[in-house]
């Protein structure tokens, strides 16, 4: 029997996203020919005494599918309109059992625009993580509509061994999804002499590898993964 087959380092891309949805990812870059490479930089964990600030009858906002499924780990609660950020949202709620789905276009300001213009009478609520990418409940009242955000989990950096840092910090292309990723990443990075292209959802998720000389540095118009993965594969 001939061995396993090596995976050929030269097509390897390194996921930093956390799981769940570092598989998914991972699938989509093998549909390219590509040879994925998962070693989160971060790792999400639901907040339990988040539990009792989820109740009222208003719109719900979720502005990542993590947040989506932390939330339905926390509350029965599955009624009324739901506003997500994208489709990647979208499909994390109608697996968690919600029914009225009503996406953005992709980022917290379209996902606004669209609560303040269709949404029902009540106070939203932005089910999010401790840390979030941006300030949904405070753009909404600052157009006077009532809203509250409350972390339903936090993202906490992995701890990689040596070995596994080392093979991921070979490949030569790096994809981003969170800004927080984006600044453990250029920790990772800046000692280095040969650095690997970065890909980044949004341009913010490139902005903390600025000042480091990268052969690529690129962030899709809209911060949807299949736009970022599309960049990826014009890097081929």
């Amino acid at each position: 029997m001939s061995p396993p087959a090596r995976p050929d380092a030269s097509r390897a891309v390194w996921i930093t996203r956390a799981e769940p949805g570092a598989a998914g990812t991972a699938a989509r870059v093998a549909a390219l020919g590509l040879e994925p490479l998962v070693l989160p930089l971060l790792e999400t964990v639901d907040l339990p005494e988040a539990a009792g600030a989820l109740g009222g009858e208003g719109p719900l906002a979720f502005t990542s599918a993590n947040g989506v499924r932390a939330f339905a780990r926390l509350s029965p609660r599955r009624c009324g309109p739901v506003y997500v950020v994208g489709p990647a949202t979208a499909a994390a709620a109608r697996s968690a059992g919600f029914a009225d789905i009503r996406p953005g276009a992709g980022d917290v300001e379209a996902l606004a625009r669209r609560i303040l213009a269709d949404a029902p009478p009540g106070e939203v609520l932005h089910a999010a993580a401790r840390e979030p990418a941006g300030d949904l409940a405070g753009r909404l009242l600052a157009s006077g509509r009532p809203a509250r955000r409350v972390a339903v989990y936090a993202a906490r950096e992995t701890r990689p061994t040596a070995a596994q840092l080392n093979e991921a910090l070979a490949a030569p292309v790096v994809l981003a999804h969170s800004p927080r990723a984006g600044r453990i990443l250029a920790g990772h990075l800046a000692p280095l002499a040969s650095r690997p292209a970065v890909l980044g959802l949004s341009p913010a998720c490139l902005a903390p590898l600025e000042g480091l000389d990268l052969p690529a540095r690129a962030a899709p118009d809209r911060p949807l993964e299949s736009d970022m993965l599309n960049l990826l594969a014009s890097l081929r």
